[in-house]
C-alpha cells in the first residue's frame, strides 16, 4: 500500500518518479467520461428543445472544439511535471493565480456535488438505504481513493473504461430495441439557438477539464511526445463524452418524462431487473467514482496552490493532503445534499456558468505557453513572489476581466440573458467570445515584453520527501537552487 501512496502534490515531479505512456491518457479520459452525468448533459440538449440529429451534431462539434483546448493543456504535463494551476502563476503571478483558482475550486465542489447526487442514488439502491446515506457513503469512498493518489486514479480509469464501455454497449442495444431510430432521426429541424446550446453544453464539459487535465499527465516521462499526449487525451475524452451524451440524447428523446423524473432509475431499467439492475447500479456508481476522484484530487491541489502562493511553500505532507481532501469532500457533500431535489433544473446553468469563467483562463494560459513563453519556464520562480513572474501580473488579470465582461452580452442563462442574445435568435455564443477576445488581447500585450521568459526551462533541484508533520513544508535555501534543463544548452534550446 505504501508504494501506491503518492509522494508528490503541487511540487514538480522529478524525472526519477516519472512513469507511464501517453496511451494512459486515453484510458483515463474514456473512463472519466463514460458515466451518468455525461448522459444527463447530452440529454439536456433535447430536454431544452433540440432535435436528435442536430443535438448529436452539435455535441460532436463541442466535444471536438472543447476537447482540443483541453488536450493542449494536457500536453503541458510531461514537459513541466507540474499541476496545471501552478503553471498559471507564470501568467497571473504567484499570488495573482488565486483569482482563477477560487473559481476552479468552486468548479470542483460543484462537479463533486452533481456527481454525488446521481451516484448517491445508485449507491442507495445498492445498500438499500436513502439518497442522503448513499451520497455520504459515495463521498467517503471518493475521498479515500483521492487520498491514495495518482497511480490508483489511473488504474481506476483503466478499469472504468472497460467496465463502463461494456455496460454502455449493452444499454445501447437495449435502448435501440425499445425505440424507432428512424423516427427519431427523421424528425430533424435545425434551430441555431438549440444547435449552439448543444455545442456549448459539450464544449463546457470539455473545457472544465482544462484546469486539472495536466495533473494527470505530469508523471509521464519528460521525453513523452507532446503530440501523442494531445491526441490520446483528445481522443479519449471526446470519444467517452460523445458516447455518453449520444446515449443521453436518445434516452431523453424516447423516454421523455420517465427519464426526467428519475435519470438513474430509468437508465438502470433499460438493463433489466433484479440482480441485473443491481449490477447496473454498481456500474453507475463505479463510473462516477473515477470523475469524482479527479474532482476531489484537483480540488485539494488547487486549494494548496492558492494557499502556498501566499506562504512561499510547495510540499505537502500526507496529513495535510488528507485535510484538504476532507474539506473538498465535506463542501461537495453539503452542496449535493442541499441540491439533490432540483438537480436537472440547475445543472445546465452550472455548466454554462463554468464555461463563462474558464474560457478566458484557457485562452490566456495556452497563448502564454505556446506563443509567448514557448514552453520555457523558470519553475523555482513559480514559488517566489519576488522572482521573475512577480506576485501579481496586472496584464493577465486585466485581460481575464475583459474576457469575462466581453461574454456577458452574449450569455443566456435562466438568471441572466445578455442584450445581444435576442438579435442572435436566442443563441449563446459567449464561450466563443471568451476564447477569442482574451487570446488576442493577451497576445498583443504579452508580446511587448518577454523579459520574464528564460532562455531555457529552469528546473529546481529534486524535492526531498514531503514533511512528516501536517501542513506545507517550506522550501529550504538549497531547494531554491536552480539548474538549467539537461536536454540542451540554454542558448541552443528553443
Amino acid at each position: 500500500m505504501a508504494e501506491l501512496l503518492e509522494q508528490h502534490s503541487i511540487d514538480v515531479v522529478p524525472d526519477s518518479a516519472r512513469h507511464g505512456r501517453a496511451f494512459n491518457q486515453f484510458t483515463l479520459w474514456v473512463g472519466a467520461n463514460l458515466h451518468i452525468t455525461a448522459v444527463v448533459t447530452g440529454a439536456l440538449a433535447v430536454v431544452f428543445g433540440g432535435d436528435v440529429v442536430w443535438s448529436l451534431i452539435g455535441l460532436v462539434v463541442g466535444n471536438l472544439l472543447g476537447g482540443a483546448v483541453m488536450a493542449l493543456h494536457s500536453a503541458q504535463g510531461p514537459k513541466l511535471g507540474l499541476p496545471q494551476m501552478i503553471q498559471s502563476r507564470a501568467q497571473f503571478g504567484v499570488k495573482g493565480a488565486v483569482v482563477p483558482l477560487l473559481l476552479v475550486i468552486l468548479m470542483y465542489v460543484g462537479f463533486f456535488a452533481s456527481g454525488s447526487v446521481l451516484a448517491g442514488q445508485a449507491t442507495a439502491e445498492l445498500t438499500h438505504t436513502n439518497d442522503t446515506t448513499g451520497i455520504i457513503v459515495f463521498a467517503l469512498v471518493t475521498a479515500v481513493v483521492a487520498a491514495v493518489g495518482y497511480r490508483v486514479i489511473h488504474v481506476l480509469g483503466r478499469v472504468a473504461s472497460v467496465v463502463c464501455a461494456l455496460a454502455f454497449v449493452y444499454l445501447g442495444i437495449r435502448l435501440l430495441d425499445r425505440v424507432d431510430l428512424g423516427d427519431l432521426l427523421g424528425d430533424a429541424h435545425f434551430s441555431l439557438p438549440m444547435f449552439l446550446l448543444a455545442v456549448s453544453l459539450s464544449a463546457s464539459w470539455q473545457l472544465a477539464f482544462g484546469p486539472y487535465v495536466a495533473d494527470y499527465s505530469r508523471y509521464l516521462p519528460r521525453t513523452t511526445s507532446a503530440k501523442a499526449t494531445f491526441w490520446w487525451t483528445l481522443s479519449g475524452s471526446a470519444l467517452g463524452s460523445q458516447w455518453s451524451m449520444a446515449f443521453g440524447v436518445l434516452v431523453a428523446a424516447s423516454a421523455g418524462e420517465k427519464f426526467l423524473d428519475d435519470q438513474v432509475g430509468y437508465v438502470v431499467s433499460l438493463g433489466g431487473a433484479g440482480l441485473v439492475a443491481s449490477l447496473f447500479y454498481f456500474v453507475i456508481a463505479f463510473g462516477k467514482l473515477t470523475i469524482n476522484v479527479l474532482n476531489t484530487y484537483g480540488g485539494f491541489m488547487s486549494m494548496v496552490t492558492g494557499i502556498s502562493g501566499f506562504r512561499g511553500q510547495r510540499a505537502l505532507s500526507q496529513r495535510g493532503r488528507a485535510l484538504y481532501i476532507a474539506v473538498i469532500m465535506v463542501a461537495g457533500t453539503a452542496v449535493a445534499l442541499a441540491g439533490k431535489d432540483s438537480f436537472l433544473n440547475s445543472f445546465k446553468d452550472f455548466l454554462l456558468f463554468l464555461l463563462t469563467f474558464f474560457t478566458p483562463w484557457s485562452a490566456i494560459n495556452l497563448v502564454d505557453y505556446y506563443l509567448i513563453s514557448r514552453e520555457k519556464y523558470d519553475i523555482p520562480a513559480l514559488s517566489d513572489p519576488h522572482g521573475r513572474y512577480g506576485a501579481w501580473r496586472g496584464d493577465a488579470l486585466v485581460v481575464y476581466a475583459v474576457g469575462l465582461v466581453a461574454q456577458f452580452p452574449f450569455l443566456a442563462t435562466s438568471f441572466y440573458t445578455g442584450p445581444l442574445v435576442g438579435p442572435l435568435g436566442g443563441a449563446d455564443i459567449s464561450w466563443i467570445v471568451g476564447l477569442v477576445v482574451p487570446a488576442a488581447l493577451y497576445w498583443l500585450l504579452a508580446r511587448r515584453d518577454t523579459s520574464h521568459v528564460p532562455e531555457a526551462t529552469i528546473l529546481g533541484t529534486e524535492v526531498p520527501a514531503p514533511a512528516t508533520r501536517g501542513g506545507l513544508a517550506p522550501l529550504s535555501s538549497g531547494e531554491r537552487l536552480r539548474n538549467v534543463e539537461q536536454h540542451g544548452s540554454p542558448r541552443t534550446r528553443t
